[in-house]
């Protein structure tokens, strides 16, 4: 499927998933003024381009650490690497950079322990591994359940309106899974529209319990839905991941204007000299020039700026091997 081949039906539906990815194809339909067929097939025609609808767990409800990592490799070490980390459950967003030779992509560890092994031990015993640098993400501007595709214009203001899920309540401290959510959660992971007798079969509980259940945990917050597309195939065929060196008194005016930006999908505060790590799409290189110069450039408080231009997506939000 080329860029062209996404028609206005189709753009507005990947706009309808990523604001309630769960919802069903009749109220998609209502509002789209189609039928619940005509979205079924689109759905299934955006899934055999690559679409998946992913079940997610909000890592910073649920008290997991969430790290950026850069890892610099011999140019034969790096497409290895990336593939064995992309097969690893606790990590997502793996893109190659620099020539090849550097591997980024964000982790997420339960505790300590989780943290340590894989930044201490797995990466530090990886030979070819030139240098490695590990940022602790302290703050999201933009990103985790407002996805990029929530930025498109395809729907008019009050469909995107009529289609989202109820607010987050908002809940004090962290929240602690029990088994059956954390299997719950893993059958979201390999397919967020799942429907409930699937999930009952991968929980062991009653269909009524599993709904009570999954609706409760969206409700808290601790489960979004979100959305893996390739964006090349959207008209985006240029991403790059910007690491901005900030005031700190400027971090927040700084987040928020990142957080606005139609090209921005993902923006935080981290650890580390370059404080501010956004993900950015562009249609060419020339607009990549433009948003560095126009919008990046004027930006009070940014002293410094990093590009490096992905040079391929290894893992979204999950990982099913080269195509």
């Amino acid at each position: 499927m080329k860029s062209h081949a996404l028609d206005t039906l189709d753009l507005q539906l990947l706009q309808a998933l990523q604001i309630d990815g769960r919802a069903p194809f009749s109220r998609f339909a209502a509002v789209l003024g189609v039928s619940d067929q005509t979205v079924a097939r689109r759905y299934r025609r955006l899934c055999e381009a690559g679409l998946r609808v992913i079940g997610v767990g909000d890592e910073e409800r649920l008290g997991q650490t969430r790290w950026y990592v850069r890892l610099r490799c011999t140019p034969d070490a790096a497409e290895p690497l990336a593939d064995a980390l992309a097969r690893r459950p606790d990590t997502s967003w793996i893109g190659l950079t620099s020539g090849g030779t550097e591997v980024m992509c964000t982790m997420r560890a339960r505790d300590r322990g989780e943290r340590d092994e894989l930044l201490f031990g797995k990466l530090q015993r990886t030979p070819r591994i030139v240098s490695l640098s590990a940022h602790s993400l302290l703050h999201t501007f933009y990103g985790g359940p407002l996805g990029w595709f929530s930025k498109s214009d395809a729907l008019e203001p009050a469909q995107a309106k009529a289609l989202a899920p109820p607010p987050v309540e908002p809940v004090s401290g962290t929240i602690t899974l029990d088994p059956v959510d954390e299997s719950l959660l893993e059958a979201l992971g390999r397919d967020g529209r799942a429907g409930l007798a699937e999930l009952q079969a991968a929980t062991h509980q009653s269909e009524s319990a599993v709904k009570r259940r999954l609706e409760h945990l969206r409700r808290i917050g601790a489960l979004y839905v979100d959305v893996q597309f390739d964006s090349a195939l959207y008209g985006y065929e240029v991403r790059a991941v910007l690491w901005l060196t900030v005031a700190p008194s400027a971090l927040a005016s700084v987040g928020e204007a990142l957080a606005g930006h139609r090209e921005v999908a993902f923006a935080s505060a981290v650890t580390g000299q370059a404080n501010v790590v956004a993900v950015a799409l562009f249609r060419d290189n020339g607009e990549l020039y433009r948003y560095l110069s126009e919008k990046i450039g004027v930006l009070s408080g940014v002293q410094q700026v990093e590009t490096a231009p992905i040079l391929r997506q290894v893992k979204q939000l999950t990982y099913e091997g080269r195509r």
